[in-house]
């Protein structure tokens, strides 16, 4: 499994400050390209390729026209151009295009869907923490 990571680095800019959040840089996985794994940034992930693994993007994942996510979808933002197979967590916004697919749940405080784009599976919108706490206790008769 491929793991990529800015998130946790010493990385310096020029000036000396770490660079994360708001200073990391865009990772783009162009088209032809297939990564297969998790990947993780303090920054934007953009995806013009393929991607087959999570995808956790401190600041923004933008899926392109053509681009396919295979795997859940850890953000603040998310833009969905292409198509992604499976759930998307954004702690503020997702957008969904005319002509994308998201097939899987959408957990967000904000949802756009143009006309011409489809959302296959449950929506749950509001301001509750849209990303699952695995520290939570399963409910009761449920094993774990």
């Amino acid at each position: 499994m491929a793991v990529f990571s800015s998130g946790g680095n010493d990385k310096k800019a020029d000036g000396g400050a770490r660079v994360t959040g708001r200073d990391a840089g865009i990772s783009i996985i162009a088209p032809g390209t297939r990564l297969i794994g998790e990947l993780i940034t303090d920054g934007v992930v953009k995806v013009e390729g393929t991607v087959e693994g999570t995808i956790r993007a401190e600041r923004e994942v933008l899926i392109a026209k053509g681009g396919l996510v295979e795997g859940d979808i850890h953000t603040h933002e998310a833009v969905v151009g292409g198509k992604v197979v499976g759930s998307i967590f954004a702690s503020e916004r997702i957008e969904v295009q005319q002509g994308s697919v998201v097939q899987g749940d959408i957990v967000t405080k904000r949802l756009t869907v143009q006309e011409g784009g489809e959302v296959n599976g449950s929506v749950k919108m509001g301001d509750a923490d849209p990303v699952p706490s695995r520290s939570k206790s399963p409910p009761m008769g449920v094993a774990s």
